[in-house]
């Protein structure tokens, strides 16, 4: 499991400084202007900063961006970084100029003379989001990504003000952690069975965990779900978790798609590119970082998050295009494309959430089809929704929070497109409209009056280069965004 850096917040100790060992980092405002800490860093490196806060090196430099002056003069320590930043950044720079110091804060003593910057909180959650690395199956070496997590100490005028601020930081930081961890786990680390029981662990920090088993499913109904997985050896599982922080009230349901590893089925994908499915459970592992989230924040909301677990493998026993499967709600899908899966896992766990815990609204999150990308790439997630106001709010939590999120239309018309001749519906309705037509299919399994947003997460669960709060791997998207929402729509 991967910890975030350890973060505290000081006091300023001007006379601190010269000793500090590892990596300090001060601030310089766009027109170079120094504070207390600033001009001592200056006086102990012989006027160093101030030749750099003069040079054309800092005006190419755009406010949150760094540069490094290595193993500085008058300093222990082994490198000085200079972030250019304004006194009273809003929110985004903040976070940016974090996520450039939280780079180079693996394994490292990390001093921030921050002073009396404006969000140092924030500045702060973004080096702890960019201070991460997945190395569990790697052998451990002299790197700085095997020496631990590293430790962030933020000097600041007013300490305890901005802990209070700072509260949340850190268990944002241990979901999205969490979020990351999961999505970049291998298939055979993380199967089915594996990945219940990391759920039902979050026990311990005080939600209700509820593992349902094959046979229960089968009682129930969720027959589309079991359906994609009959093709594996690895049992298909259905996990819930609760969180009762907001008393009385009915909760908000999250559903995730949790495929641990999707070959496409009979219907297989080509060879190249099949390791990156390992991520199509990206979904499910959002869905868990926010509950751990939550727990740790203990949020003052109710909160119900549900992940269908699956494995979509060809075998003799898999399901085939052709055939007929009937969800828990009793409509009927032809299946013609056994690669088109997340959508029969969503729509059962989607009617079992409303049947059962009969939600104030839903969101359900899934790595769901390559026609997102097409249409969006890798800066932002597909938005649908059946309720204006709703998907309002979340979109401006994903804005607020540097989630990319894009609104996608919905509509009848795009329903032929799934017209069977000998089922409800098809589970597939060809190339045109691809995202679209899955969010229809989904919404079918929506009830009257339900508020409802089906985000397609397919491009910004997993990235080949860096994203905006981490480096190359998984991202946690959706995280910041859905607690973010949580918070000001569902806390009391």
């Amino acid at each position: 499991m991967t910890v975030p850096a350890e973060l505290t917040f000081a006091e300023i100790d001007l006379d601190a400084i010269a000793a500090a060992t590892g990596r300090v980092v001060v601030i310089v405002t766009p027109d170079g202007k120094f504070d207390s800490a600033a001009r001592r860093v200056n006086r102990l490196t012989k006027g160093a900063l101030a030749r750099f806060a003069e040079s054309p090196a800092f005006d190419k430099l755009k406010p949150g961006e760094t540069a490094e002056l290595a193993w500085p003069a008058g300093l222990a320590a082994e490198a000085l970084q200079v972030v250019k930043l304004g006194r009273r950044p809003d929110v985004p720079t903040a976070r940016k100029a974090g996520v450039a110091i939280g780079r180079a804060v693996r394994g490292k003593e990390v001093l921030v003379l921050a002073g009396s910057l404006r969000h140092a909180a924030e500045l702060a959650l973004g080096a702890l989001l960019r201070a991460y690395a997945f190395t569990d199956h790697k052998s451990k070496s002299d790197d700085a990504d095997d020496k631990g997590p590293g430790r962030l100490t933020v000097m600041v005028a007013k300490p305890d003000a901005v802990r209070v601020e700072a509260a949340a930081a850190a268990a944002l930081a241990e979901g999205v952690f969490f979020t990351r961890d999961l999505v970049n786990a291998p298939a055979n680390v993380l199967t089915t069975s594996a990945f219940a029981d990391r759920l039902a662990a979050l026990s311990e920090l005080g939600l209700k965990v509820t593992v349902l088993e094959e046979p229960e499913l089968e009682r129930l109904g969720m027959r589309t779900l079991l359906a994609v997985g009959q093709g594996s050896e690895m049992p298909s599982r259905v996990v819930v978790m609760e969180w009762n922080g907001g008393g009385d009230e009915r909760p908000l349901a999250l559903v995730g798609k949790g495929v641990v590893f999707d070959t496409g089925g009979i219907s297989i994908k080509p060879a190249g590119g099949m390791e990156d499915m390992t991520m199509d459970m990206g979904g499910a592992g959002t869905v868990a970082g926010v509950m751990k989230a939550l727990a740790l924040r203990k949020a003052r909301a109710n909160v119900v998050g549900l992940v269908g677990l699956v494995e979509n493998m060809p075998d003799g026993n898999a399901q085939r295009p052709g055939d007929v499967v009937v969800s828990m709600k009793g409509d009927t899908v032809e299946v013609i494309n056994t690669d088109a899966e997340g959508r029969l896992v969503l729509c059962d766990v989607m009617w079992y959430a409303q049947e059962t815990h009969d939600p104030v609204a839903m969101i359900d999150l899934a790595t769901l089809t390559g026609a997102v990308i097409i249409g969006l790439g890798h800066e932002n997630a597909g938005v649908f929704s059946n309720d204006d106001t709703f998907c309002d709010a979340f979109l401006a939590a994903a804005k607020e929070e540097g989630e990319g999120a894009w609104r996608l239309p919905l509509g009848a018309g795009y329903d032929r497109q799934l017209k069977s001749e000998i089922a409800d519906m098809k589970n597939v309705g060809g190339r045109p409209a691809g995202s679209i037509t899955a969010a229809q299919f989904l919404q079918r399994f929506v009830k009257d009056g339900m508020p409802w947003i089906h985000l397609d997460i397919a491009g910004v669960a997993s990235l080949k280069s860096e994203g905006t709060y981490a480096p190359k791997g998984a991202t946690g998207w959706g995280v910041l965004a859905l607690n973010r929402l949580i918070a000001d729509r569902y806390e009391g």
